[in-house]
């Protein structure tokens, strides 16, 4: 069992930055798929990035060149940071876990966070 909890939400005015954090328990962190993913008023769930364990990366389209993923195995947390803001990016992030091979499929994750809002002014 994996328990994963997100942090570093908040308002913020576009053109801004954020960094998000997920902090995951269990001793085998190291070998899971990490992924961020996100949900807007009205709108499904969607990806927005992710790490492999081998350290592998890919981004959603709209995030590439302002979003970094990155993880920090010694401890257990994720991160995501997240440059240039925009009032499209406002949503409830997730941070997910899988202990297979990376995908942006939200529903091949096995393990998710609470969730974080950010909120983005114009």
């Amino acid at each position: 069992q994996v328990q994963l909890v997100e942090s570093g939400g908040g308002l913020v005015q576009a053109g801004g930055s954020l960094r998000l954090s997920c902090a995951a328990s269990g001793r085998t962190f190291s070998s899971y798929t990490m992924g961020w993913f996100r949900q807007a008023p009205g709108k499904e769930r969607e990806f927005v990035s992710y790490i492999s364990w081998t350290g592998s990366k890919q981004y959603y389209d709209s995030v590439k060149g302002r979003f970094t993923i990155s993880r920090d195995n010694a401890k257990n947390t994720v991160y995501l940071q997240m440059n240039s803001l925009k009032p499209e990016d406002t949503a409830v992030y997730y941070c997910a876990a899988r202990s297979s091979g990376a995908t942006p499929n939200q529903y091949a994750y096995d393990y998710w966070g609470q969730g974080t809002q950010v909120t983005v002014s114009s």
